[in-house]
This record gives C-alpha cells, structure tokens and sequence, in this order.
C-alpha cells in the first residue's frame, strides 16, 4: 500500500514525520520502504531520503542503489517543474509510477514523502495532488499551529476531496510549539474540518497515535 506524505507549506516537518512513520512501521515487524517523489536541490543523491534512512537505522537499502527511491534527482533547489524545466525537461511521470510500482511489489507499505506542498506543480497545470489522485494513493498531511495552518490545511483537504484523494489523516507537528490557545484551537479545528470533509478524524500527535493512519495494514 502507497501513502502519499505532503505538508501544507515547505518546512513544515514532513521529511521527518516520513522518517519517523517508517520507523515506527519497521519496529512492529511491517516490511516498509520510503521514496522521494522528486528530490530538488541535490546533484547525484536525496538528502531527504538519507534523512530517512537515518530514522529508520539503514545507511542504505538496495534500491537506493537502483534507483527506485529517488528517479528523479534535479540541481536547483525550486519547484519540480520549474527544476525540470531549467534542464529542458520535464518531469518523467512514468518512470516515477513504475518505481513505485516495483517498491510496492516488494514491500508492505511504501511512503512517498512528495516535494513541497500538494499543489506544488510537477509540470504546468499538473499538480502533486492530481498526481496523487490518478495514481489512487492515501494522503497523510503534515500541518501545524502556527499562524496560517488552518488555511492552508483547509485548502489541501478540499483540494483532495475535489479530486476524491483519501485523506488517512492530519499528522499534527508541535515544533515549535504553537501558543497553547491557538494549539488547543487548532487542533479541535482540524478534527472537525476532517469530518465535515467525509474524512476518519484522525490527528496525530505522536506514536500513540500512528495506529490510527495506518489501520488498513496493521
């Protein structure tokens, strides 16, 4: 099974949270894989996916080395389809859903951390989201209290329903910790919208929680 990770904003937390779920997953006994969407920044190597492996206690899996983690890998440090473009090219959308394809042969649980937000185009007029959407993968949303998330969580949840993506849920990042008020607020806020939405109120808040994101495979 394919989870989509994004976030609501670049730097909200979502390469860790990968990280830390794909451990998580690891310790119950689950046969578990991460992959970057599009890595951005980077000449020959994905920071985020050694970020991963870090948590999860791999220097490197085998298909690191085949190229199925990370297939596409791109200079400059923007947007995937502005990256693409400044090599005149564009993002190989199939060369993306086939990796994926064999990781999910292999392995239980795939999670595919995306770059940016869920509207962060691949190519122009073709966001991640209508990527995730064609291909029928869950989402998991990265968001937090700090001032604008409300707004940009909103956004992301209709955004998927519109394009009827299911939402497994909110992964809730405390760092830096909001104010307590607006925390507290946040959080109930979140819940109802995922609700009002037709989504399962899920908000996670730390590994107690993870059960609740992944129910169709433990």
């Amino acid at each position: 099974m394919v989870y989509f990770i994004t976030g609501i904003d670049t730097g909200i937390g979502k390469t860790y949270v990968t990280g830390q779920l794909a451990a998580w997953l690891q310790r119950r006994g689950r046969r578990v894989i991460t992959q970057k969407l599009v890595q951005t920044g980077n000449v020959g190597f994905s920071e985020d996916l050694q970020s991963h492996r870090a948590a999860m206690g791999a220097v490197e899996f085998p298909e690191d080395r085949e190229g199925l983690t990370a297939p596409v890998i791109l200079p400059y440090p923007c947007s995937p389809h502005l990256a693409a473009e400044m090599e005149g090219t564009q993002i190989d959308l199939e060369r993306i859903t086939r990796a994926t394809r064999i990781l999910n042969e292999r392995y239980e649980v795939v999670l595919l951390e995306g770059a940016g937000g869920p509207a962060a185009p691949l190519r122009r007029g073709y966001w991640q989201l209508d990527y995730v959407a064609d291909c029928g993968y869950r989402l998991i949303l990265v968001s937090s209290g700090r001032l604008g998330s409300l707004n940009h969580t909103f956004l992301a949840l209709e955004a998927a329903v519109r394009r009827e993506v299911p939402v497994a849920g909110i992964v809730y990042n405390d760092y830096p910790p909001a104010d307590p008020r607006i925390g507290a607020d946040a959080r109930e806020m979140m819940k109802e919208e995922l609700v009002r939405f037709g989504f399962p109120p899920v908000l996670v808040e730390g590994e107690d929680d993870y059960r609740e994101l992944f129910r169709e495979v433990l």
